[in-house]
């Protein structure tokens, strides 16, 4: 292979993968208009269309989604190679991804990085809040940060944090005039803020254990979100009750401008991982994350 034909590759992967020229030209430091000229230039010599073009989007052509598949994979371990480089150096260095949930990365993950980020300044972390089940190989992120059941079994899977635990609250002001539920099914009564989870496009249900025995609840209400900050607010202006993470609502309990109900039906639940591929070569810069990350049992509230 030429070394023309290898930059023109990575040109295409770029565009092919950000699905758009303006943002491939910004992360590799080229104008749109040469970009351009590059993928025409490697779609001549194939003599095949690679992406189809039009005024809103970019996408692969039937002959570029085979070349992607073929080496994005071996674009990806070239550059975890260059990366792996870096434990020459002094300080190990490099660029990480990860996504997350909102209350992961506010409760878990940047606490860590407040301890860890100082001792290694070549290291950088970009964290992308994200409520969908991303595929972490596809949209190329380092990592993900998930309860540790939603976590897939061909991932290698390190607990970072103690057993979760979820909490039905409510402002004073919405059960002024309002009977708490005693039972899950007693929600349906009730004006509860949703959910909807980007991957799937769907409203979240609402999850109760009690004794070994598992029930999801399908709730209503008037207001629906995609953030759980956006949930917390709701409750605490009064428009109804939310399912959240214990950790985000012990504040408001503890200062009575939230009450929980149903605690009896909120069983904990494995905690967070961080996750990645079997088969990812660890970066020096990304194994140290993950042993700032890893969660060692010691005396602390549950998140």
């Amino acid at each position: 292979m030429e070394r023309q034909d290898a930059g023109d590759l990575v040109a295409f992967l770029a565009v092919a993968r950000a699905a758009s020229f303006t943002a491939a030209s910004v992360k590799l430091g080229i104008s749109s208009s040469a970009l351009s000229h590059l993928i025409r230039s490697l779609e001549e010599r194939l003599g095949v269309r690679l992406l189809n073009r039009t005024t809103r989007s970019v996408s692969p052509t039937e002959a570029g989604q085979k070349l992607l598949a073929t080496i994005g994979s071996r674009f990806d371990e070239i550059d975890l190679a260059m990366e792996a480089l870096g434990e020459l150096r002094d300080k190990p260095a490099g660029n990480l991804r990860i996504t997350a949930t909102e209350y992961a990365s506010q409760a878990i993950l940047l606490p860590a990085l407040k301890k860890f980020l100082p001792k290694y300044p070549d290291i950088k972390v970009e964290v992308i809040v994200d409520y969908g089940l991303s595929n972490i190989v596809a949209e190329q992120y380092d990592a993900g940060i998930r309860p540790g059941e939603l976590v897939d079994k061909d991932m290698v899977a390190v607990r970072i944090s103690p057993d979760l635990r979820m909490a039905i609250v409510g402002s004073p002001e919405y059960f002024a005039d309002r009977k708490k539920p005693k039972t899950p099914r007693d929600l349906t009564q009730h004006n509860c803020l949703n959910l909807r989870l980007p991957t799937h496009g769907g409203i979240y249900a609402w999850e109760f254990e009690k004794a070994g025995r598992p029930l999801n609840v399908r709730v209503d209400g008037q207001l629906t979100f995609n953030s759980g900050s956006a949930l917390l607010t709701g409750a605490l202006q009064g428009f109804g009750l939310a399912y959240l993470q214990e950790g985000q609502v012990r504040p408001y309990l503890a200062d009575g401008r939230l009450i929980r109900v149903l605690a009896d039906w909120c069983e904990p639940y494995a905690g967070y991982h961080l996750y990645y591929p079997s088969r990812r070569q660890l970066s020096p810069a990304f194994g140290l994350l993950v042993d700032a990350l890893r969660y060692r049992s010691r005396s602390a509230p549950a998140a």
